[in-house]
């Protein structure tokens, strides 16, 4: 039976790392989804691994940590398991807050009945940190919607809005002067109100169709 599994092990922090743990998992025909080095002291870090389709997980485990480079594996909860599908709220300090007081408030009623809906914040101002910031969602893990909450948006912006669309991305905007509105899937004038549609738009219990709210305005 194939499963899941999350791992932290103990290395050196030295070249050759990865490609030593990496090559015994290839054995065990496990697919690496996730992978993140942290903690790093001391001449030490720990990997930390996401992987799927896993048929022995002891076994596997055990050759992991007879490797002569492994100090210590240990199984942990997955970030999907943890933290759940992630909402990004980007913009101006100010609309920010509100956009996160109703994306809160409703991730808890979801999360307390078993979901897992984080929500993440950076206030950001400027045509071309707001767009890298954009353009970064896509590449973050478990990243799933986009609430854009600012005063006036637009140009290389709204261009890069439309690019994490095309990646499966759901954006959210507030009601503003610029493109960014016209770009997003769904604009929402009241921030509070904002977040709590954005939550609404990736969880798998609300009664709420994101692709029948597409280019609507509220």
């Amino acid at each position: 039976m194939e499963e899941q599994l999350a791992l932290m092990i103990r290395t050196p922090d030295e070249p050759g790392v990865l490609n030593a743990l990496t090559r015994v998992i290839v054995e065990h025909r496990a697919n690496i989804t996730y992978v993140d080095i942290a903690d790093r002291r001391e001449s030490t870090s720990t990997v930390y691994l996401e992987l799927e389709k896993v048929t022995a997980p002891d076994s596997l485990i055990e050759d992991l940590g007879s490797l002569p480079i492994v100090y210590v594996v240990d199984r942990a909860p997955s970030f999907a398991k943890v933290y759940g599908k992630r909402i990004i709220v980007v913009g101006g300090g100010a609309q920010v807050g509100q956009v996160v007081i109703g994306a809160v408030a409703e991730a808890d009623r979801h999360n307390i009945r078993g979901e897992r809906i984080s929500v993440d914040t950076i206030p950001l101002v400027g045509e071309e940190n707001l767009a890298g910031a954009v353009r970064a969602v896509a590449r973050l893990p478990r990243a799933v919607a986009l609430v854009l909450a600012g005063a006036l948006m637009g140009g290389d912006v709204a261009d890069a809005v439309y690019e994490i669309r095309e990646k499966g991305i759901i954006v959210l905007s507030l009601n503003m002067p610029g493109r960014v509105p016209d770009a997003a899937d769904l604009v929402v004038s009241d921030p509070v109100q904002c977040g709590v549609m954005a939550v609404m738009s990736v969880s798998a219990s609300a009664r709420f169709d994101i692709r029948l709210q597409r280019g609507r305005r509220y």
